[in-house]
């Protein structure tokens, strides 16, 4: 095969009837299963349009699997997402660690912040 630029590539689909877009700013693509999400973080997406349909080439670095059976749990006890990520990054636990901790706490961060540093500390 012949190594071919980008431009000459793009070229090349274009006589070929290929358009070939590239989508810019993208901050995360989510693909969802019965069971799960598959989140991939600062993708590179290309979209490649040809008669009337397009295809979608997503190259990701990073990507999470989240479970959708957690997701509805931490979404019926009262905090969000965000709220787990939250105590993550500040309680320098792992993402179930924090869930738990969360559930104890009836969704309150501080309060759930506070169970990790007195774990830590031996009081619990």
């Amino acid at each position: 095969m012949i190594p071919l630029s980008p431009r000459e590539l793009k070229r090349t689909l274009k006589r070929l009837g290929i358009n070939v877009e590239e989508l810019n700013d993208v901050s995360a693509v989510i693909l969802e299963t019965k069971d799960s999400e598959i989140i991939i973080e600062e993708p590179q997406v290309v979209v490649f349009t040809s008669q009337g349909q397009k295809v979608y080439q997503i190259i990701g670095r990073s990507e999470r699997v989240v479970d959708k059976k957690e997701f509805t749990e931490i979404s019926q006890v009262g905090f969000s997402e965000d709220d787990v990520n939250f105590v993550v990054s500040q309680g320098n636990v792992d993402r179930e660690v924090a869930i738990q901790v969360l559930k104890e706490a009836g969704g309150d961060i501080a309060k759930a912040l506070m169970i990790i540093e007195e774990r830590r500390l031996g009081r619990s």
